[in-house]
């Protein structure tokens, strides 16, 4: 299992952020699971479709600001670390912000992500309407 972590760049990164990524990780599958029920529920039961779409809207937002929440948690952790050392050390105080930003960027990419799905949804209703 630790090869398998070792050996690809995005576990490695994942497990590098902390448990926060997981969650962020979560709340990216169930925007993306959303989306595609979404989608193939939309010619059969509208209004069950257009629910999915409001739960994966949800699901991403959530996404985001574990992203966020978990950036600050970071920062929060990096401080107390130099306080608990007494002195900065710039390879501590980078390795600390980078585990901050790892988490923000997963969430931006999860929030993102399921937008521009969301987005394809409303457009594909869209030119359904003009045939």
């Amino acid at each position: 299992m630790i090869a398998l972590i070792t050996s690809n760049p995005f576990l490695q990164r994942l497990s590098e952020g902390g448990t926060g990524m997981y969650f962020i990780l979560i709340a990216f599958l169930l925007s993306i699971v959303f989306i595609v029920l979404a989608f193939i529920k939309k010619n059969k039961n509208v209004r069950s479709s257009n629910k999915m779409i409001g739960l994966a809207a949800e699901s991403s937002l959530v996404a985001l600001v574990m992203g966020c929440l978990a950036s600050v948690m970071g920062i929060i952790e990096l401080f107390d670390m130099l306080e608990a050392i007494g002195e900065t050390r710039p390879d501590l105080f980078a390795a600390g912000i980078k585990v901050s930003l790892l988490t923000i960027t997963f969430g931006l990419f999860s929030f993102t992500v399921a937008r521009i799905g969301i987005l394809a949804y409303k457009w594909s209703l869209n030119s359904g309407d003009n045939k």
